[in-house]
Order: C-alpha cells, then structure tokens, then sequence
C-alpha cells in the first residue's frame, strides 16, 4: 500500500528534475537567460543544482521500494 505514493513521488521529481536539466541545457546552449533579470552563471548553476538534487531525491524514493 505505501509502494503507490513512493512511486509517485519518484516519477514526479524524476521527471521534474530531468526536465530541469534538459531545459536548463537547451537554454545555456543557445545563449538564451535562464531566469530573466538573473545573472547568466549563478542561475545556470542553481537550476543545474536543483535538477540534480530533484533527479536524485526521486531516484532515492525509488530506492525506499
């Protein structure tokens, strides 16, 4: 029965964070801001932070099958 929301959780931060990573990616390889009014450096490197951090906490609920 707890098996339900810790499969939930890992595929909505896995997902979540993955999606982070790609987009966060995508906008640094073409030039483009990640965050309007933010430096370029910092907000590449805390999107890229809290992307892993969101990949790994879904991947530590899986873990908790």
């Amino acid at each position: 029965m707890e098996s339900g929301p810790a499969i939930f959780a890992g595929a909505a931060f896995t997902l979540f964070g993955a999606a982070l990573l790609l987009w966060t990616g995508v906008r640094v390889r073409q030039g483009e801001p990640v965050a309007l009014g933010v430096a370029p450096r910092p907000a590449a490197a805390l999107t890229t932070l809290f992307g892993a951090a969101f990949v790994l906490l879904g991947i530590w609920c899986f873990g908790r099958l």
